[in-house]
């Protein structure tokens, strides 16, 4: 059985974040995973994965990355105009503001265990899963198609635990030179980790909401993403 729902949260910036967790019903001493959300909200999708992780003996919490703007808001995959504005308004230093509070708040959690807290997203989420990594002590992280992580690849040599990064070959929005910087930036901070290009894969192939899910590259990347948690997180 698996406890869920939205808590609140108050973030250094005296703004109000609003986070959809997931526990195991029984369990001591847990891992914990930071679930970065795509651009298109907490929204079923996002609670569906917190729940799948949940279910392989993690405690997740999702914070609301849009909360400046809309609390809450779930658009749907095509509403590309409604994004733009909640997207071009995340900061780096909210982030840092979101992400330290969902840290702390694991760490006062006495079923988990701190030293073992990770970071996962996908799409904006993918590229801040790289962020949490480089700002707090992750034990491990996954970057699912995080666009944009290349304008951030001078963090590389911040990050505190291995990276597993995976890409779509046939995506457009991230391009192969921009993955390239990435890998670069990590082997010449000398960091673990890992990359993955699934050459017939889109973007958003593991999104069963979107037009571009894969189900072979999804359910193959979500085995190989296990193992690599299960090694560092369990």
């Amino acid at each position: 059985m698996i406890n869920h729902e939205f808590i609140e949260l108050n973030a250094a910036d005296g703004t109000a974040i609003d986070a959809y967790v997931a526990f195991p019903e029984e369990g001591k001493n847990l891992p914990a995973l930071i679930l970065l959300q795509e651009a298109f909200g907490v929204n079923q999708h996002i609670r569906n994965v917190a729940e799948r992780l949940c279910k392989e003996g993690y405690a997740v919490i999702a914070p609301d990355l849009f909360h400046r703007t809309a609390k809450r808001i779930e658009i749907v995959y095509t509403d590309y105009a409604l994004v733009a504005p909640h997207l071009q308004a995340v900061t780096y230093e909210g982030l840092t503001s979101d992400l330290t509070a969902c840290h702390d708040w694991l760490k006062n959690q006495k079923i988990i265990n701190s030293t073992k807290v990770g970071s996962i997203g996908f799409c904006m989420g993918g590229r801040v899963a790289f962020y949490a990594n480089a700002m707090l002590p992750m034990a491990a992280s996954v970057s699912f198609y995080g666009g944009r992580t290349d304008t951030i690849s001078h963090l590389a040599e911040k990050l505190h635990g291995p990276q597993l990064f995976f890409w779509g070959g046939l995506d457009k929005h991230i391009t192969e030179d921009a993955i390239n910087i990435v890998i670069n930036a990590m082997k010449k901070a000398g960091k673990d980790y890992t990359n993955v290009v699934i050459s017939y894969a889109d973007h958003g192939f593991n999104c069963d909401e979107r037009s571009s899910y894969h189900p072979l590259a999804s359910k193959e990347a979500w085995a190989y993403m296990i193992a690599f948690l299960k090694n560092r997180l369990q």
